[in-house]
C-alpha cells in the first residue's frame, strides 16, 4: 500500500438465514463484517469466527493485516446469531452449535454458488473454532465449498466441566454501563485470560463490546438467552457432545493449526497434545503469559498465524 497509514473498515452485510424448525429457531438475518474488494472472485477467503459472548469485530487487526499482506483477499467476520449485528433468536434454546454450523453452511454455499470459492481458510475463537471443526469434518457432499486451512485458537473436543460452571455464572447476565469506557474497564477485570493489552488495544476490542440502551448507558451487545442452553447442560449431556467431537475430529484431513494460551483453562495441556497426535495431527503454537483466549492483537500472535495462512 502507497499509504503506510491506511486503516481500511469492513462492510457490514446481511445474510437471512432460514428456519432451523428441528431446533426451534424460525428464519433470522445474520451480520457479516466483510474486508476487502466486494467484486473479489474468491480467490483466497478467511472466515474468522468470534467466541460465545464476542463479535466479529474482534478480527479487526487480523483482517488489516492480512490485507496489508495479500492483494485481492477477502476476510468475512460473521456475528454469530444472538450477537452484534444479528438477529436474537425468539427461542433462546436455539443458541447451540449445531444452529451456527447450520447458519455457516447455508450462508457459504449460497456465497460459493454465486461465486466460486477457490480457497477458504477458518479461524475459530473458542465457540467460533467448534463451528469450524464440525464444519472442517464434513464430507464434500454436505459441504460444498472447499475448507482449505483450520485454525483452532484455544479450543479442541474436550472442555473442562469447571469451564461449564463458571460460564453459568456470568453469561447473559444483565449488565448496565454509564459509558463504552466504563464498561470496558469491568470487562478487563474478569476478562484476564486475554493477556496484556495497552489501552487503546482494549479499547478498540472492547467498543463493540457494547450498544446503547434505550434508558441510557450501555449493555453488553449479546442477548441475555445465549446462556439458558448452558445452565441446561448437565454432565452426561457434555461428555456425550465431548466424544462426538473427537470423532468429528478425527475425520479432519485438512492442516489445522492449533493456537493455545498456556495458561487456558479451556484448552488443557493433555487435550492440545492428544489434538498433535490424533485426526489432522495439528501444528501447534503456544503463547505464554496468555489463557482463553488469545486475541490476536499482538504482534507475536498475528504473524505467525498471517504466515502460516498465506503458506
Amino acid at each position: 500500500m502507497s499509504d503506510t497509514h491506511f486503516q481500511p473498515s469492513p462492510q457490514l452485510q446481511y445474510v437471512d438465514c432460514p428456519a432451523q424448525p428441528g431446533m426451534g429457531v424460525a428464519e433470522h438475518r445474520m451480520g457479516v463484517w466483510a474486508w476487502g474488494n466486494a467484486s473479489n472472485p474468491g480467490d483466497h477467503v478467511v472466515v474468522c469466527v468470534h467466541g460465545l459472548t464476542r463479535q466479529g469485530r474482534d478480527f479487526d487487526v487480523l483482517a488489516r493485516q492480512l490485507l496489508a499482506r495479500q492483494a485481492g483477499i477477502t476476510v468475512l467476520c460473521p456475528d454469530v446469531v444472538g450477537r452484534g449485528s444479528s438477529d436474537w433468536l425468539s427461542n433462546p434454546l436455539g443458541y447451540q452449535i449445531p444452529v451456527y454450523v447450520g447458519d455457516m453452511l447455508h450462508w457459504l454455499s449460497q456465497r460459493h454458488a454465486r461465486q466460486p470459492i477457490r480457497r477458504l481458510d477458518w479461524v475459530g475463537t473458542s465457540m467460533g473454532g467448534l463451528i469450524g471443526l464440525i464444519l472442517a469434518a464434513q464430507p464434500a457432499q454436505a459441504r460444498p465449498f472447499p475448507l482449505n486451512r483450520l485454525v483452532l485458537n484455544d479450543v479442541g473436543p474436550s472442555l473442562p466441566w469447571p469451564f461449564v460452571e463458571r460460564l453459568r455464572q456470568y453469561v447473559g447476565q444483565p449488565l448496565v454501563f454509564a459509558n463504552v469506557q466504563e464498561g470496558a474497564q469491568a470487562l478487563r477485570e474478569i476478562s484476564v485470560g486475554f493477556g496484556p493489552h495497552t489501552e487503546e488495544e482494549w479499547l478498540a476490542l472492547s467498543a463493540p463490546m457494547f450498544r446503547p440502551l434505550p434508558q441510557g448507558g450501555v449493555g453488553l451487545h449479546y442477548d441475555p438467552g445465549i446462556g439458558e442452553p448452558i445452565r441446561q447442560l448437565t454432565e452426561e449431556t457434555y461428555a456425550q457432545g465431548e466424544a462426538l467431537l473427537w470423532s468429528l475430529y478425527d475425520q479432519i484431513s485438512c492442516p489445522t493449526l492449533l493456537l493455545h494460551g498456556t495458561a487456558s483453562d479451556v484448552l488443557t495441556q493433555e487435550t492440545a497434545r492428544a489434538m498433535t497426535q490424533r485426526g489432522p495431527k495439528a501444528h501447534y503454537l503456544a503463547f505464554e503469559q496468555v489463557g482463553h483466549a488469545p486475541t490476536l492483537v499482538n504482534p507475536t500472535q498475528v504473524a505467525p498465524v498471517i504466515n502460516w495462512l498465506l503458506a
